[in-house]
């Protein structure tokens, strides 16, 4: 018979509910690994929430702009760059010593990049027996818990290939993967956190001044990713500064940004994608990579076309039921590759 006081390891007497005693009594009879059916005894107790796997997220428009809505239903997206060719600025000039001197002229060019979209469907089925034994439980809806792991599948993989890329379509870049983008290898050697002080002079020295030369000074950066077993560590002084005036590297870097940059803005983020353990499996990659770069979407850009949709819930017999979740997605794509800049070392 089912034992309904008991006591803890303190002596203090428990009281089960009726709806709770009837629970354990189901469940001590039916086990389950997937955890509808938990063999439990009078000793459980069963709380009120769930807790739920949990991932490391990051929000991929934190990083890159991401455009979401526009081409929806396309299987490509047509972006149009204009190129200007004036030719030299004193060759505009006109001499009226001449006679019937001819004028200079200007002149524009345009290209196309065409960007793929990528279409993404994913079902999910249950019946009746499903919903009545997590019901029992009195705290899980099987329904809710099928669609948040759905959605969470879909937020997880659009931020890895925001990052990354596509595993199986080379043709789907990430932010990381851009195979149009300069890699420096001078400047960066060893994690920032490890520098000493010559290096670490070198090194805020240079950066900026990769960064113009490489876009022949036509634009100015304003934000800096960093892998993130890196910047972890970035909370250490500038290396000499200790016994004198103690300013933490990161506050010296960020600082050090914003005056050169002149961009009271200027953001530094850390990156988990960016660390060489995390990328490993990346083709291509496989190394600590830092991004220097302008945030616009002029610049590098990823679009939804279609954002994360679920169909209603239908049944055809009145037993199972299913529906779809559905979306649109292309990869990173950098319009102006020379707007950004990697520095790449491998540990």
């Amino acid at each position: 018979m089912l034992q309904t006081e008991i006591k803890n390891s303190k002596g203090q007497f428990i009281e089960l509910t009726d709806l709770e005693a009837m629970v354990a009594h189901r469940n001590q009879e039916i086990c389950n690994d997937l955890g509808v059916d938990v063999n439990i005894t009078t000793l459980t107790g069963i709380t009120k929430r769930i807790v739920e796997q949990k991932f490391f997220t990051v929000a991929p428009a934190d990083y890159l702009p991401v455009r979401v809505g526009e081409g929806a239903w396309a299987s490509q997206l047509l972006t149009y760059r204009d190129f200007q060719l004036g030719g030299d600025f004193e060759q505009g000039i006109v001499n009226t010593a001449v006679n019937g001197g001819r004028l200079a002229e200007v002149d524009a060019a345009v290209d196309s990049i065409l960007v793929p979209i990528i279409n993404w469907g994913k079902q999910l089925t249950y019946n009746l027996f499903d919903i009545q034994q997590a019901a029992s439980a009195g705290n899980w809806d099987l329904v809710t818990a099928k669609e948040r792991s759905r959605k969470r599948n879909w937020d997880l993989g659009i931020q890895r290939i925001a990052f990354l890329g596509s595993k199986t379509n080379t043709s789907v870049k990430g932010l990381l993967t851009q195979s149009d983008v300069n890699s420096n290898t001078a400047i960066i050697t060893t994690y920032i956190k490890s520098m000493n002080a010559a290096q670490f002079s070198a090194f805020v020295a240079g950066l900026v001044e990769a960064f113009r030369a490489n876009n022949g000074r036509t634009a100015y950066p304003n934000r800096f990713y960093i892998p993130e077993a890196d910047y972890n560590g970035l909370a250490t002084l500038v290396p000499g500064t200790a016994g004198t005036f103690p300013v933490k590297m990161l506050d010296y870097l960020l600082d050090a940004f914003k005056t050169v940059t002149m961009n009271p803005n200027f953001m530094i983020k850390p990156l988990a994608y960016a660390d060489q353990a995390n990328n490993a499996d990346v083709t291509g990659l496989n190394k600590n990579r830092y991004v220097l770069m302008n945030y616009d979407e002029d610049t590098i850009r990823m679009d939804i076309p279609v954002d994360y949709t679920s169909t209603l819930q239908n049944t055809i017999n009145g037993f199972q039921y299913q529906n779809v979740g559905y979306g649109q997605f292309t990869g990173a794509k950098a319009y102006r590759p020379l707007e950004v800049l990697y520095f790449d070392w491998n540990s």
